[in-house]
């Protein structure tokens, strides 16, 4: 049995030293080989250079150095596309992601009963306020208006069967959503609970406005509601217009009033406008998302690996 470790970095120079050494002695009293995939994406620290001097040290390291930064998204499809190991996992470097949970998962999928083992949180402390108030608003969305299955506090730390992940693999669409993408290709999966932990050191990458426009990505990619809510708006507007255009005929030949002044017409306008543009925009997020597709960019170009035979562009 072969364990793969996929690790994700983006400027960890400071929780490398502690993740690596944290891991290595979790996964020693594992049986069967490992190898800790590392992908750095596109780092301006010296993350690099940590890497480097762990390769030269440990066999089991491989790393893969990205030209540029490529996202996470695409730092986790290089991993699973250069992963050999028979159990493939993924998890961050910042140790939010405890490496003392693998022998437990693990013992899960060597039962046979299920094909990964996913973990999420079940306390958001330390997490602020409005952040874990519109992530918990962005999960209850989702899953209404998509068919896939998104758990609340789900994290993308996980352990899958070699099954799933070339299932994954497969998926080679541009616009990546990994947490989407986990439900969508099924399997059985256990849902493994723990609490929240902190970072080890270093800063979260993860702004408020990264993470609202990665979950309207998510929502983009795995649901076509917004295209039919821009469709019923449409609508709407068009049966007020209508029972409004009846109103003024009736009033004009009843009563014989004039049209009401400049002024709410033109605050129907700006509204009806409002709308308009509003519809176009999610229209205009599809069509994105499309030209983005037809022009089957590679998903990253890795500049430096120590890894023999490793697909370099993809």
């Amino acid at each position: 049995m072969k364990l793969s470790l996929i690790i994700p970095c983006y400027n960890e120079q400071e929780v490398l030293p502690y993740f690596y050494k944290e891991v290595t002695d979790t996964l020693k009293f594992l049986s069967g080989d490992y190898e800790l995939i590392f992908v750095n994406d596109g780092s301006k620290d010296k993350t690099v250079s940590i890497l480097r001097k762990l390769a030269s040290e440990d066999t089991h390291v491989v790393y893969l150095s990205f030209s540029r930064n490529f996202g996470k998204e695409a730092a986790m499809y290089a991993g699973f596309s250069n992963s050999q190991g028979e159990y493939v996992a993924v998890m961050d470097a910042d140790l939010q992601d405890p490496p003392s949970l693998l022998p437990q998962m693990l013992e899960i999928l060597e039962s046979g009963e299920y094909d990964s083992v996913a973990t999420r949180r079940t306390s958001r402390e330390g997490e602020p306020v409005i952040r874990s108030w519109f992530a918990r608003r962005f999960y209850q969305l989702i899953n209404s208006i998509s068919d896939t299955d998104v758990v609340d506090g789900a994290r993308d730390f996980r352990l899958m069967k070699r099954e799933m992940v070339d299932a994954i693999v497969s998926m080679s669409e541009y616009n990546r959503f990994s947490k989407g993408i986990f439900g969508w290709v099924g399997f059985r999966t256990y849902w493994l609970p723990y609490k929240n932990v902190e970072r080890m050191a270093g800063e979260t990458k993860w702004s408020f406005w990264k993470l609202l426009k990665y979950a309207i990505d998510g929502i983009i990619n795995f649901s076509q509601a917004p295209l039919s809510i821009a469709s019923w708006f449409g609508m709407f507007m068009t049966a007020c217009s209508f029972m409004i255009l009846v109103f003024i005929i009736v009033r004009r030949m009843v009563f014989g009033d004039p049209v009401a002044g400049w002024a709410s017409t033109i605050c129907v306008i700006i509204f009806i406008g409002g709308i308009q543009l509003f519809c176009m925009g999610i229209m205009g997020q599809y069509i994105a998302k499309t030209y983005m597709e037809s022009k089957r960019r590679p998903h990253f170009i890795i500049a430096e690996t120590n890894k023999e035979n490793a697909e370099k562009i993809k």
